[in-house]
């Protein structure tokens, strides 16, 4: 007996399993609308009761069309917008647009959905317009790691980039992007920015302090500037990364990448649901692609070997790496700061062909500093002020 496919239970099968991924993001978003809406803790959030019931026949509503049609997961998506506007505090509505993105950001991109955070450079958490007109000709660009935003380089006080630049005399300017996006796709809006930028106003020095994801972009932007021939990379004289995974991160190939970060806010919590159908960005992460020869024509969920094409530091650039180790010093190199693993985050592999070469001097391991600690340690940013002067 021949065993055929049934068309029509392939549609079906397809049909269902939209169906259960509208209701997977509809139950997601009902739960974090709950919980903007529950009020804040330091009142003990007295909401909570009222905001559940009003809230029950909204999103019953879009599960019963869901289940009749198997669409909606823009309208659940949707309920968001609303929300962040009227209850979230400014930072948690950032930071929840920040995983968001992360998370499901090259979806919200491909479909045009006005959650999708466009790249831009910013001070302040504002795009940057004239503000730079008496600035210093020393800039100073920091670029985010993935599911975060520019205003998180100010962590427990502290501010790398103010810091620098009250020190040093940098200009700081910050990027901020959709980390669910391809490495590659922002490290060529990227290139293109930092282009527009020196074609703008006179600069006499670029230097680039990366958190994360953020290396991975800063170099493959570096790769784009090179092959446009801009003007911008004779400008740049010093990347600094920070927790990079130059060789990939482990954590990623079972999606607990997002389960670690999205516990920054009880309002991205609900979030990590979506590890399984985590974005383009965050499986990125898996080996440290930077180029689209990297993933292009590939499935990005298989299990398969790393087939990046090799891509070396960019040329005429002081370049450091910083790794954190959650141990003390006698752990050596053989342990991570929670996500990236040391010899990752050095630049070290065990392809040859893809050792990123940087100078010993230039790699440096922060011991008893977790991933995101790299943001606010002081002995990091002792580093960073020894290395950028």
């Amino acid at each position: 007996m021949t065993n055929t496919r049934n068309h029509v239970d392939d549609l079906r099968g397809a049909s269902r399993l939209a169906i259960d991924a509208t209701q997977g993001v509809t139950a997601l978003v009902e739960e974090m609308h709950r919980t903007i809406a529950g009020g804040p803790d330091v009142l003990g959030r007295p909401l909570v009761g009222p905001a559940a019931a009003l809230l029950a026949p909204i999103y019953g509503g879009i599960r019963a069309v869901t289940t009749l049609i198997g669409h909606g997961i823009d309208g659940a998506l949707g309920q968001l917008a609303p929300v962040l506007g009227e209850r979230a505090p400014a930072a948690e509505h950032e930071a929840l647009l920040a995983v968001l993105n992360g998370v499901l950001g090259d979806y919200l991109q491909e479909t045009g959905n006005p959650l999708a955070i466009t790249m831009r450079l910013r001070q302040g958490g504002q795009p940057l317009a004239g503000a730079l007109q008496d600035a210093s000709r020393k800039l100073l660009v920091l670029v985010h790691g993935s599911c975060m935003n520019d205003l998180q380089w100010n962590r427990r006080g502290h501010d790398h980039g103010a810091a620098l630049a009250q020190e040093l005399g940098f200009t700081p300017v910050y990027l901020h992007y959709n980390t669910g996006l391809h490495v590659s796709t922002n490290g060529e809006s990227f290139a293109a920015l930092l282009e527009q930028l020196v074609t703008e106003r006179p600069i006499d020095e670029l230097v680039i302090v990366a958190h994360s994801m953020g290396g991975l972009v800063a170099r493959s932007a570096c790769w784009f500037g090179e092959v446009a021939g801009h003007a911008w990379r004779s400008k740049l004289t010093k990347l600094v990364c920070l927790g990079t995974p130059h060789d990939g991160a482990p954590l990623e190939r079972g999606g607990n990448w997002i389960d670690v970060l999205l516990e920054v806010s009880r309002y991205s919590a609900p979030l990590a649901r979506l590890g399984k159908i985590r974005s383009a960005g965050v499986t990125d992460l898996r080996f440290g692609n930077v180029r689209r020869e990297d993933w292009e024509g590939r499935d990005r969920f298989a299990h398969a070997e790393d087939a990046r094409v090799s891509l070396a530091l960019p040329a005429g650039v002081k370049c450091h790496a910083i790794a954190g180790l959650r141990g003390v010093e006698t752990s050596g190199e053989a342990g991570t700061d929670g996500l990236v693993p040391i010899g990752s985050a050095l630049g070290r592999s065990e392809a040859p062909e893809r050792e990123l070469g940087f100078a010993e001097s230039a790699r440096w391991i922060a011991y008893e500093t977790a991933h995101l600690d790299l943001l606010d340690s002081p002995q990091v940013y002792a580093k960073l002020l020894e290395w950028l002067r």
